[in-house]
């Protein structure tokens, strides 16, 4: 059988495991999307609206799945979209893998139409992609292209995008006899030596007192909840997790002491002053993490384990595949059980607030209502500013359902291609519901045309305060509130977006028993639907940094 590279490009992409590959289409990149409608491979392409919401589909798909996410775009302004998609996926160590188009060769640095060979003065697609992925190649010749994306994909899946460019004559080419797609096998790494000093600060916590774990989102990536659960179990730990890291432990146990960081939760907090050690697992503690916990943890024996060592000191001990791991210590320790009693967590403490007075409901009232809503397996995709600092505070994720958000590069309109990504992978029977603030919306929230075509079980629930809110917070708080360049004219969302699609089941609600009422018929409704929810602009959302500038303020 004779084969073009694309039509390997496909065979490798279903050999991969991912059945959807997200992008837009154009004359650099349409050859991929031939091979696709020819191939007998389950592979479907998606074409997105924006190439910013087609790479953040690829990378929901990816932390859904725990595998590889894929993405394709055209040169030019195509390829330039993907930038800040794959820089979140960069941050947050998301494996994508990225085909981007190229003009001809014979045409670069000779004047071509979105050239960036590099040459003659051209942009240079390798160096900018080199900078915010784990490889990225320029695919000179077909004979190149299996060594080429075997590489590619032994990078991403140490955690980040990979990117391939691809020359339209390069993607045309004849590779000859079809040969096995050859990928590279996943290597387990792991630091014995830490490992050895990691059990000893464990044993030694276990005899004098509590341990309390912090998880982060390589749990999730590592697809190692079950094995962190069992672990929190054998050490008879108090569990926290990082804000991007909510679905990796089950936030109705009793052990469960909520968030992390800016976000976070007093008993976390609490735990961590009286425990004999903090167990850090799949987290480097960035800020958003550490905030308001750095005194406490630098004044605490702090132990770690994951791929990336903490920003602060700590016992440290790499390990590339948290399940395994994990399994293994808590098969280690289940053979000498404490002694120490558990303490069962209280309920979590939300951060006071100052009272709102403005119109439409409250971050708490609105998300508790939700949440009281979401059936067992709801996958839940939080997008930036106030909405997501409330949902991170406040929502405690369904059994068995995803939680994300992006909080690598914190993106405004993150949530509602990831979330479209994420209902692609997810197997029948779950729904995603995706909570965006209005500014979210404008940017990329016409993505909901791709959930509509596709009929995707999924729920758009958008937060209409007719503000960009966490800046107009900081203007109020950090400016004196002399101005403000993020309060905007009034926009009826629900409605527009019901005319918009007339087939759609759309909402809109301005008091909590409009809420719960428009909640069930959201949620059922066997595809798409999309929910407004009027709130205020000026209510503070529980963020800690905005907490303690207001006693700042008011001292």
């Amino acid at each position: 059988m004779q084969t073009r590279v694309v039509d390997y490009l496909v065979q490798a992409v279903s050999a991969l495991g991912a059945r959807h590959l997200f992008g837009v289409d154009g004359a650099n990149i349409e050859d991929l999307y031939d091979a696709i409608f020819d191939a007998p491979y389950d592979v479907t392409g998606v074409i997105a609206k924006h190439e910013f919401a087609a790479a953040t589909m690829a990378d929901g798909y990816a932390r859904s799945t725990g595998g590889l996410g894929v993405v394709a775009a055209t040169s030019g302004g195509g390829a330039m979209n993907l930038v800040a998609g794959l820089a979140e996926s960069f941050a947050s160590r998301v494996p994508v893998l990225a085909l981007v188009g190229q003009p001809p060769t014979v045409h670069a640095g000779n004047g071509a139409f979105q050239d960036t060979s590099g040459h003659a003065g051209t942009i240079d697609a390798a160096k900018m992609f080199g900078e915010i992925s784990r490889y990225c190649a320029r695919v000179e010749t077909a004979a190149e292209l299996p060594d080429q994306l075997a590489r590619a994909v032994g990078a991403a899946r140490r955690g980040g995008p990979a990117v391939l460019l691809l020359p339209k004559e390069v993607q045309q080419a004849n590779m000859g006899t079809l040969s096995p797609i050859r990928l590279p096998t996943k290597v387990y790494r792991r630091d014995e030596a830490g490992l050895v000093r990691l059990r000893a600060a464990l044993t030694t916590a276990r005899r004098t007192g509590k341990v309390v774990i912090i998880a982060g989102d390589q749990v999730a990536r590592d697809d190692a909840r079950d094995e962190l659960a069992r672990l929190a179990a054998v050490l008879d730990a108090a569990v926290g997790v990082a804000p991007d890291a909510k679905d990796t432990y089950d936030n109705h146990d009793p052990g469960f002491c909520g968030v992390a960081g800016s976000m976070g939760h007093p008993e976390l907090g609490a735990a961590i002053r009286s425990a004999a050690l903090c167990l850090l697992v799949g987290t480097p503690m960035p800020i958003t993490t550490r905030t308001g916990l750095a005194e406490l943890l630098t004044g605490s024996p702090v132990a770690s384990i994951g791929v990336t060592p903490p920003y602060l000191p700590a016992v440290h001990a790499t390990s590339t595949d948290l399940a395994r791991t994990l399994r293994e210590l808590a098969d280690e320790f289940a053979a000498a059980p404490s002694t120490f009693e558990q303490r069962r967590a209280t309920p979590l403490t939300p951060l006071r607030v100052p009272e709102s007075t403005g119109p439409g409901l409250r971050y708490r009232q609105l998300v508790e209502t939700i949440e009281a809503a979401l059936p067992d397996g709801t996958d839940v995709f939080a997008d930036a500013g106030n909405t997501g600092a409330a949902v991170v505070h406040h929502l405690r994720v369904p059994r068995g359902g995803r939680f994300v958000v992006a909080l690598g590069m914190g993106g405004m309109g993150y949530a509602f291609g990831a979330g479209i990504g994420s209902a692609f992978a997810r197997s029948a029977g779950h729904r995603t519901v995706v909570v965006a603030g209005d500014g979210a919306f404008f940017m990329h929230g016409m993505e909901i045309h791709t959930a509509i075509e596709h009929e995707l079980p999924i729920t758009f629930i958008v937060l209409n305060n007719n503000a960009h809110a966490m800046c107009v917070a900081r203007e109020r708080l950090y400016y004196r509130d002399r101005y403000s360049f993020n309060r905007f004219q009034t926009a009826h969302l629900g409605d527009g977006v019901g005319a918009m699609f007339p087939g759609l089941s759309t909402r809109s609600v301005r008091s909590t028993a409009e809420l719960a009422a428009a909640l069930p018929q959201c949620l059922q409704t066997p595809g798409p639907s999309f929910l407004s929810i009027d709130v205020d602009p000026d209510e503070i959302p529980p963020f800690l940094p905005f907490l303690t500038a207001i006693e700042h303020i008011q001292e």
